[in-house]
Parts: C-alpha cells; structure tokens; sequence
C-alpha cells in the first residue's frame, strides 16, 4: 500500500559532480540523464525522491545517468541544452520551474526526449507528469487535526507559488474535515527560489506557530522544512514530512509524510524510454493511481492508533470511488 511506503531508497553513490556519469561509464546507445530542482539532490525531500528514481533504474539496469544540480535559475537551462548536446535520451527535468527552459531546449533537441515534473509543456518529445497534491495533504490534514491535543496546526510552505498552495487547500480541507473547530496557522516563506532551502527560516516559522498554540506543523518547503521537522522535535511537537517518508529524520516525532512518488515518475520516465514505450503528453497522479499517499511505518507507529488508520484508509478509499471530493487549489 502506498501508506506503507517507508523510507527513500538509500543513497548508495556519492555525486560525481558538473555533469558527469553517475557510476561507471556504460554504452552510449542508451543515456539517460537528471537536473534536479534547487535545493539540492541530498534535501530529504523533493529532489532526493527525483534521486531515488535514478538510482533504482541504476541499480535494475546497470546502465549509468548524468545528473546536475543547480545553484540558481540561470543553470537550469544551460544543463538541459548541455545534456541534450551531450547524446541524452532522455532528461528527466525535476520542478515547476523547469518548464520554461524544458519548451525552449525541447524545441532546440526534437530527438531528446523529456520528462518534466510538476508543470505541463506541450511538444511531442516531452512528457509532462503532475500530482494530485491536494488528495495526499488531505489525508495528512486529518491525521493532524486527529493527533493534535490543542485544535491548533500548522503548515509551512516553501515559495508562495500555486503548487504549494495547492497542499495547503488539501490540508486545510482534511484537518477540517477530522474536526470542523480546529484552527490552523499558515506561512510561506518566501516568493524567491531560496524559499526552498533556507532551514533557519523554516524553524523560526514553525516556533511562531507553536507560541501560537499549534502542536502539529506540516512542511511543504524541500529543504526549508528540514528545518520545520527539527524545530518540532526540539520543541516536543510533532512535524509532518512530505514528498519522501521523512518519518525517520525524527522517529517518534514525525507524525507522518505525505509521499509524492516522484521517484516512481523518474523510475519509469528512464525505463519506458528504454524499452521504447515512452510518450508524450501529460498525465496526473493522486491517491488513485497511489502517486501520493501516508506513510506509516516502523518510526511513527506509536503515533498512529489504529483508530486513526482506519479513518484514514475508509477516507482515501472514499476519495477514489470519487465519495469525497477534494478541491484543488484554484488562484
């Protein structure tokens, strides 16, 4: 089941650095390739899924991938054209803010194929995957709202953005749902790309809401909510993980992460491109297709009752038959 989804695969390679080879050189007939998101690829979160993806095709196929992380902005464009000059077959492009850079080097290299996560671009060598965020934060909402002794929760989010508002709207929908009383504090932290990795800001943000009264504080920020998750522990708190299982960073303090298999994105964008069943066009994960789900596992049993489960599985079971509806967030 995709709650019991229970950790990100481990990190078994150190990086290589710029845009070489991660691993050993392999035949040039198949060459896959990652740039990842800012934050870095190690952020516990975001890009460390992307990673994880990577590496398990690594692991199954033999077959070696370039990757790169960027610093800033103007990078992202500069390695897609690098990849795609350098023989990709395909480039997995990690993050909204890729979709730009992806139309104009997607234009530039017809015959290289990508796969864009988390935006939509329209050409017939991209392949465009996006989450039902929204369904996931829900389910995490009520386990918030559930565990959570004060009524009050809280949520911190990474760059003011739609994507991020769109874990908030479930969010707010599933604590609501689990108790219609509950209060619930929110903050982004920034309207820039460093939003995303800025831990300090992250802490500082999650102490207000806990002077406020919140006990439970979800993350949705990449490597800001590291920060998030360990203000919590420090404070006695409890701290909600997301897109990778974070529930080991802190056992017994993490409540639960809202997973978004980005991993299984990157995985099978690699593999279909090799096997030669690739396509283009845009496809959608949520709790149906289990490309978002809880984890529950060995580092936040005890903070999971059995009655609390089992008002998570016959919500999520609900929410696929289409019984409840969850609202994306709409601007």
């Amino acid at each position: 089941m995709m709650k019991r989804f229970a950790t990100v695969l481990a990190v078994t390679v150190a990086f290589c650095g710029g845009l070489g080879p991660s691993g050993a050189a392999q035949a040039q007939d198949f060459s896959p390739a990652v740039v990842y998101d800012l934050g870095g690829k190690f952020d516990k979160s975001f890009n460390e899924a992307a990673h994880a993806g990577a590496e398990r095709f690594k692991a199954e196929t033999g077959i070696a991938y370039r990757d790169f992380e960027p610093t800033g902005e103007s990078q992202v464009e500069q390695a897609l054209r690098n990849m795609a000059r350098r023989g990709a077959t395909v480039v997995a492009a990690v993050g909204f803010s890729q979709a730009t850079p992806v139309t104009r080097v997607g234009k530039e290299f017809p015959n290289t194929k990508f796969c864009l996560i988390d935006s939509v671009v329209d050409l017939p060598n991209v392949q465009s995957i996006t989450f039902k965020e929204h369904e996931g934060s829900f389910l995490v909402g009520m386990a918030a709202a559930m565990a959570s002794k004060t009524g009050k929760v809280g949520f911190v989010g990474g760059m003011d953005i739609p994507l991020i508002r769109n874990f908030l709207t479930g969010y707010e929908q599933g604590v609501k749902h689990a108790n219609g009383s509950a209060e619930l504090f929110a903050n982004m932290t920034g309207t820039t790309p460093m939003a995303w990795n800025d831990p300090t800001r992250g802490a500082e943000l999650a102490k207000s809401q806990f002077g406020r009264g919140a006990d439970v504080v979800y993350a949705a920020a990449g490597a800001t909510g590291l920060g998030v998750l360990q203000a919590a522990a420090d404070a006695g708190k409890l701290g909600i993980g997301v897109d990778s299982n974070q529930n080991f960073l802190h056992p017994g303090k993490i409540l639960t992460s809202m997973v978004k298999r980005v991993d299984v994105a990157v995985h099978d964008c690699f593999r279909t491109a090799r096997d030669g069943s690739w396509k283009p066009g845009h496809s959608t994960l949520g709790l149906k297709e289990e490309g978002v789900g809880y984890a529950l596992d060995q580092h936040n049993r005890a903070l999971v009752t059995p009655e609390m489960e089992a008002t998570l599985e016959d919500t999520r079971k609900k929410i696929i038959a289409g019984e409840i509806q969850v609202k994306p967030y709409t601007p």
